[in-house]
């Protein structure tokens, strides 16, 4: 019956997330604060009041997603007395939140992940012109017949699987590949669709900002976390923090292997996943990929009442 803490990417972000907790808890106002002080400006005022155009932007929706995981996690730790080393087997973050994950395991301070997610969210933007990339979903295939596709679409150019998330597979290169991909898919009978996002994430066309995030993990002391954390391009627990930053640069143009990382925790016994932050795509994510595992999102003043009644 153990347990594992998830941290959800982006794509869980809305306006007003977060606002809650700074309202009923003074822990989750002190995460706010440090954000605020680490990246000198009120994102959380972006957070709560919107507009929803400038929480969208990479640089932006990364440190404010990280920071409401952080505070609902030293809520929890406040109010409910939760201790990660004690209580949970591993740690794990979808993208971006295995940053959320590293932070909430000791590796580096709130205000090191906060800076070094304004710097990922802004490379990542900046790689690629916009317009010249794309990601698409292709639903209920393996990650093997997407990868298929995706080399068929590929002719000379970019493609590849940047999320397997478990019956549904993101790809993510040159938009013109990303297209062919699409229509590839639909010619197969799958159900494929093009992503409203802003740039081409977790594939080679990321260089640059792997490259950006291989400069800035120089300057920070990464400790070793409190738990393993399941590292998302390789689907199994690392705890050695050269090691962290290694697969972190990687992770930038690598595929987020997270059917394999939910599968391997709840493989070691894991049955409850608290997903801790914005949303609950993960919770979802995991009831289809683990059927005898519960998937719990925590990320409101109500889940962390519900978390306490037991």
């Amino acid at each position: 019956m153990a347990v594992a803490f998830v941290f959800p990417g982006q794509g869980s972000q809305t306006v007003g997330m977060g606002k809650a907790l700074a309202g009923a808890f003074p822990a989750a106002r002190a995460v706010f604060e440090e954000l605020d002080a680490a990246l000198g400006e009120k994102l959380t005022a972006t957070m709560w009041e919107g507009p929803v155009e400038r929480l969208m932007l990479t640089e932006n929706a990364q440190p404010a997603l990280m920071a409401v995981s952080l505070a609902a996690l030293r809520v929890l730790e406040r109010e409910a007395g939760v201790d990660l080393k004690r209580d949970a087997a591993f740690a794990a973050g979808h993208s971006l939140g295995e940053y959320s994950a590293l932070a909430a395991a000791g590796s580096f301070p709130l205000a090191d992940a906060a800076r070094l997610l304004r710097i990922r969210g802004r490379a990542m933007q900046q790689a690629v012109p916009v317009g010249a990339g794309a990601m698409a979903a292709l639903l209920g295939l393996d990650v093997e017949a997407a990868a298929a596709i995706a080399a068929e679409a590929r002719q000379g150019q970019i493609c590849q699987a940047a999320n397997d998330n478990g019956g549904q597979v993101v790809l993510s290169g040159n938009k013109e590949a990303v297209e062919r991909a699409v229509d590839i898919a639909k010619a197969k009978g799958t159900r494929a669709m093009l992503l409203p996002v802003s740039a081409p994430f977790h594939c080679a066309l990321m260089q640059p900002a792997a490259d950006a995030m291989r400069e800035a993990l120089a300057k920070v002391t990464v400790m070793p976390p409190a738990v393993p954390l399941v590292a998302n391009v390789l689907a199994q627990p690392i705890t050695d923090p050269a090691e962290i930053v290694r697969r972190l640069v990687e992770q930038v143009t690598g595929t987020v292997r997270w059917r394999e990382s939910v599968a391997f925790m709840a493989g070691q016994g894991v049955t409850t996943f608290y997903e801790i932050g914005a949303g609950k795509v993960l919770s979802g994510l995991v009831k289809r990929i683990a059927k005898d595992a519960r998937g719990i999102p925590i990320g409101t003043p109500e889940d962390i009442a519900a978390f306490k009644a037991g």
